[in-house]
């Protein structure tokens, strides 16, 4: 058994791409070695902005061996009376390349078959991984990729070296321009020179020696101990930041902490606004006191250990001064004009070319959030129509024009500043949640309105203009949004009806339409559905429940939702499965059959019908209670009791007899008790 290093060393890759890289190359070095037939115990990859390394223990040093067996014609295809071979088996061992003789008999469960055996013996590891290893190597997905020089492969970044050792021999190859080798680099500026390894361990001593930490793991550890020590100097600690730090962490080989200051007057600007500064556009760490208010301190990791550390310090200090200088002019300038002349201003902001100026898509939302109101707390009328009027206006402020991503966080400050009511300048920020997949929701009822109106209006209108999102592209993230929406309605259990919000909207996007609002309601409504559907998928709902229901219908969610809860807690019921197999086969009846006619129980002759009949009747009567109540596992439980005379009606009479009077009478039985069915969901969809 023996060791495995592949190392790919390029230019800086941009710090999002190595992770999933890592992940890729791992997930890849397995399945392929594990489809080439080499065993193996163990597989890691580690990286830094300029190297993605995979290491694998335990790897055989030859493929294991594979014997395939092919069945071919029968015995007495094969064989004549004599047992002398037919053209058929002659034919059989040409087309597997095996010879004549070596065809032997099979028992199956059809008689005596002849079969070959073709024994594939395994090739040595290296040579195998000499065509292996280039191949995954180009395999490695990026969200973007470029060429270099007249070199005709892609990568992340132009490659310069490769290290390929299997058992402590180079495994030869070539890529582009390169051959595989024995070296690696050090530091690019600290120690450039080429190093030769001979396995892992050694790997890993040498690289550390040219300040170089692979390890991912080790090199996060150290940048949190020194973050902690940094800021332990100036009595403070460092704002927990998880992505930032994950961030800085593939930004560099030799992490270096250097703790910087800056003049105490900033720390007037709103928390944000320097938060947003030192983190966005310097990769600083912003520290805090023991009440977790921001210090005028950072920690900065750099990627070189410097001999004048203070002059690399003092340069840090002089990029964030300059930075918080204009956000601090922009502050200022940006609180000499009111939030209610800067809505006017937003006249001048194109939204989207068909769908007209920002100010055009507040009046819109604004219309569209007070009918919201009305049907989820008319009390907030007030407080909902200003927090929509005004929720946009920071778009035209200084602040946000430098700083974009402070989009709707500027809009709370200067709201709050401006003495707006608390939970308005609140909501104006929240509006915007939630943000991505698993982000927090609006904290109140005036964030989920205007966040649902606003979200509603782009969705409505981008499908409008016939601006639908591809399975490539969708630039105004409207999956995201509609899973916000859905997020919102489900966990703040607002009962509304998803076409009555489609249609209001197309109500105030009437000018700006370009498509039909039936066809455009309806695509919308299936857009919705499939990214409901996709959540549950995601909170592991069976997917035949889900489709179930959607089948049925799809418009108030928390109905629709009550209805797969229930639907899934029923099928563990004793009894549930044997009536969902009576209700596919009362469709399947149904199916064949010409559309039933009216339903007359004079005629219901037979003991079964009429016991079925009544049953029916009951159960009705109780499901139309319980459905108005919508206690769906109530109404699932009364369709339960229907199993005994259900089952004897179809064991005591048959439904297509001759007589066409009684057959179709029984057709419009069952057309009944489906129907009463498929107010809670199609039944035939369950697997």
């Amino acid at each position: 058994m023996k060791e495995l290093l592949l190392e790919i060393g390029t230019e800086e890759i941009p710090a999002g791409f190595i992770e999933p890289a890592l992940m890729e190359l791992e997930d890849l070095a397995k399945k392929e070695l594990e489809a080439n037939r080499i065993n193996f115990n163990g597989v890691k990859t580690l990286g830094t902005p300029r190297r993605l390394v995979l290491v694998v223990q335990s790897v055989s040093e030859k493929q294991r061996d594979e014997e395939t067996k092919k069945v071919g014609p029968s015995k007495q295809a094969a064989f004549d009376e004599k047992g002398n071979p037919t053209q058929a088996a002659i034919g059989f061992a040409k087309s597997q390349s095996v010879a004549l003789e070596s065809l032997i008999l099979i028992q199956t469960e059809r008689g005596e078959y002849v079969c070959a055996i073709k024994k594939e013996p395994g090739k040595l590891t290296s040579e195998v991984l000499s065509s292996l290893l280039p191949k995954w190597i180009l395999s490695i997905p990026f969200q973007k990729s470029m060429r270099w020089g007249d070199v005709a492969i892609r990568f992340a970044r132009p490659i310069h070296w490769i290290l390929a050792l299997f058992g402590g021999e180079v495994v030869p190859f070539e890529l582009g321009h390169l051959r595989s080798g024995d070296q690696t680099y050090g530091h690019r500026f600290m120690h450039s020179g080429p190093i030769r390894v001979k396995d892992f361990n050694s790997y890993l001593q040498k690289t550390r020696e040219a300040f170089v930490i692979v390890d991912p793991v080790e090199r996060k550890r150290r940048i949190e101990e020194a973050l902690i020590r940094e800021g332990a100097n100036v009595s403070g600690r460092i704002l927990n930041d998880e992505e930032l730090l994950n961030e800085v962490n593939f930004l560099v080989e030799y992490p270096v902490a250097l703790c910087g200051s800056f003049d105490r007057k900033f720390l007037s600007l709103p928390r944000e606004v320097l938060i947003h500064s030192m983190k966005e556009h310097q990769r600083y760490f912003p520290l805090v006191d023991d009440h977790g208010a921001l210090l005028p301190h950072f920690v900065s990791v750099s990627n070189i250990y410097s001999k004048n550390q203070p002059m690399v310090v003092k340069g840090n200090e002089r990029v964030l001064k300059a930075r918080l200088s204009d956000a601090a002019f922009f502050f200022e300038d940006d609180l000499k004009i009111s939030l209610d002349q800067r809505v006017e201003q937003l006249k001048k902001v194109v939204f989207q070319a068909k769908l007209g100026t920002s100010y055009e898509k507040v009046m819109r939302l604004s219309k569209l959030a007070l009918w919201l109101t009305e049907r989820i707390d008319p009390k907030l009328r007030d407080l909902v129509e200003r927090t929509s009027l005004i929720c946009k206006a920071d778009l035209v402020t200084g602040m946000v024009g430098e700083f974009p991503k402070l989009q709707g966080i500027v809009g709370r400050e200067y709201a709050r500043l401006s003495k707006e009511r608390p939970e308005v300048a609140e909501a104006i920020y929240e509006h915007y949640l939630p943000g991505f997949a698993g982000d927090r929701l609006p904290s109140n009822p005036i964030g989920d309105i205007v966040s649902i109106a606003d979200k509603m209006d782009t969705i409505v209108g981008c499908f409008g203009i016939g601006l639908v999102p591809t399975g490539t592209a969708d630039p105004f993230g409207l999956r995201r949004q509609a899973l916000g929406i859905i997020r919102i309605v489900l966990e703040k259990k607002y009962p509304l009806s998803l076409s009555g919000l489609i249609e209001e909207s197309e109500k105030q996007l009437k000018e700006k339409m370009e498509r039909p609002v039936e066809q455009v309601k309806g695509e919308v409504l299936d857009f919705f559905r499939v990214r409901y559907q996709n959540f549950l998928l995601d909170k592991e709902y069976p997917f035949d429940v889900t489709e179930a229901v959607v089948t049925i219908s799809f418009d108030e969610l928390l109905d629709v939702q009550g209805r797969i809860d229930a639907l899934q807690k029923a099928r563990q019921w004793k009894d549930f499965e044997s009536i969902v197999i009576a209700f596919k086969r009362a469709m399947n009846i149904l199916k064949g059959a010409p559309p039933p006619k009216e339903l007359t129980p004079s005629i219901l002759t037979e003991t079964v019908e009429q016991n079925l009949y009544q049953s029916f009747i009951k159960t009705k009567e109780r499901m139309d209670h319980h459905l108005y109540q919508k206690d769906y596992p109530a109404a699932l439980l009364e369709m339960t009791r229907m199993k005994k005379p259900i089952d004897e009606f179809f064991d005591g009479v048959m439904v297509m007899v001759k007589d066409e009077m009684i057959r179709n009478n029984r057709l419009a039985l069952l057309d009944a008790i489906g129907k009463l069915f498929l107010r809670i969901a199609d039944f035939s969809k369950l697997a």
